[in-house]
């Protein structure tokens, strides 16, 4: 009993002590603006401005519209601005393909040196960068621009007192932005939050806001599946994307309340967010900033991880034990535990070889269904949806448990490694990975229920 009035006690004094806080920190901005207001003297056009942009982006009922409006066109600029680099790319690095392997055939390089060096390690490094590489050299720049124009802050504003009812506050708005363009750079980015307890809740959830290397299966599938093959796809790849976004910020929400009644107990800290005035973004520190800060950061560690990915994966698929390759032993052993979450063998086979970069999970599911023994690429979606329809007996409902995985299940090998070091803990990382895994497998569980429900 006296336990119990302790608790409680102690409970009522975090929020009166919160309460407090925010009484004192209410007061001290009334009459330091009280104060401004009788010396300062200023032209009030660009301050009806900013009070009329505010009025739209930071009300109660159009504020987060507005803010799903802009995400959904950030998306498709990304998705149509991003098609045709990562085309280019691709027939560069093929090019050079074509020239290396005419160079080791002149010098008889042995058939599984080469299959090692050039269709293992060289083919999944380039598939990386490819895929990888225009997503955020336009993601991020536009990410940047809107962070130096000043609507971040009324994002985090927007979204402060959803999170402060599941336990956390509104920063982590602001690590979700990031974890767009990547989930490692959102994990880092998680440092602006002074509460380790909310930094830690940030960084185990960060993982639920898809980064960009899981676009190109959302694309495909939902172009493939619900889009058709007409004008509009581009539009409904972008809406299903957006859609998705919204599963993952509600899925952040949800688990960040569960954390914070379990693991990481304790009441949300205040913090006071000013915000700034709209200003003119500088085109030179944008790019600047989105390449050195971020692009190359996230590309040189996924490259790392990358290269060796590659190697592993073609020994896996050229390694013969009886009659079936090692990747075809594994895929038949992991069949029917992944029946039961609406997938099968081979595509639980591309994600758990995928985890050192989401990127590889398509062309694996693709190595696997077409038993190449290194990854390839098709030539159009009207081929992929010949493959994966005709071929394999997708249906509406394989493709939403594929899409629900992707978008839930453990970060890749680079947000891993970087969880580890920002937390300095291996424990966290572990964790990072086993909590998002049981949230795919029960989604995708729930998700082949309805669609056997529905008859999809």
């Amino acid at each position: 009993m006296n336990n119990t009035v302790s608790h409680l006690y102690k409970i009522d004094m975090e929020k009166e002590g919160r309460e407090y806080s925010e009484l004192i920190l209410t007061n001290i901005y009334q009459q330091a603006e009280t104060i401004a207001r009788k010396v300062v003297v200023k032209g009030g056009r660009q301050k009806d401005i900013d009070h009329f942009i505010d009025d739209i982006v930071t009300s109660k009922y159009l504020g987060i519209p507005v803010m799903l409006i802009l995400l959904a066109l950030v998306f498709f600029i990304t998705i149509v601005g991003a098609n045709y680099p990562s085309l280019a790319l691709f027939a560069f690095f093929n090019f050079l393909e074509d020239k290396i392997t005419r160079l080791l055939l002149f010098l008889g390089c042995p058939d599984f040196i080469y299959g090692f060096l050039v269709q293992g390690v060289y083919r999944c490094t380039t598939w990386v960068v490819a895929v990888m590489l225009p997503p955020m050299a336009i993601f991020f720049p536009l990410f940047t621009l809107l962070e130096d124009a000043g609507y971040l802050p009324r994002v985090a504003f927007n979204l402060d007192s959803i999170f402060n009812k599941v336990g956390t506050c509104g920063k982590q708005a602001l690590t979700m932005c990031m974890g767009f363009g990547c989930n490692a750079a959102g994990v880092t980015s998680c440092r602006i939050i002074d509460s380790p307890r909310e930094r830690m809740i940030a960084v185990l959830t960060n993982n639920f806001v898809p980064c960009n290397g899981r676009f190109p299966l959302f694309i495909a599938l939902s172009i493939i599946f619900w889009g058709g093959m007409g004008i509009y796809k581009n539009f409904i790849a972008a809406f299903c994307v957006a859609f998705l976004v919204l599963t993952g910020i509600l899925t952040t929400f949800f688990i960040s309340f569960l954390l914070t009644k379990t693991l990481l107990k304790g009441m949300p800290s205040s913090f006071a967010l000013e915000l700034p005035p709209y200003r003119k973004p500088v085109l030179g520190q944008v790019i600047v900033r989105s390449i050195l800060d971020r692009i190359i950061f996230v590309l040189m560690r996924a490259v790392k991880v990358a290269a060796p990915a590659g190697a592993l994966i073609w020994l896996m698929a050229n390694t013969m034990v009886g009659d079936a390759s090692l990747f075809k032993h594994m895929t038949n052993l992991l069949d029917f535990p992944a029946r039961i979450i609406g997938i099968d063998g081979v595509i639980l086979t591309a994600f758990i070889l995928g985890l050192p970069a989401n990127e590889l999970v398509l062309p694996l599911m693709l190595m696997g269904y077409l038993a190449t023994g290194t990854m390839i690429e098709v030539e159009s979606l009207t081929a992929l949806k010949k493959i994966l329809v005709e071929q394999q007996g997708w249906t509406a409902g394989t493709a939403v448990c594929v899409m629900l995985f992707s978008l839930l299940h453990y970060p890749c090998a680079t947000t891993l490694w970087t969880v580890k070091k920002e937390t300095g803990s291996l424990k966290w990382a572990v964790l990072a990975f086993i909590i998002p895994l049981v949230v795919a497998i029960c989604a995708c569980f729930m998700a082949k229920q309805m669609a056997k429900l529905i008859g999809i």
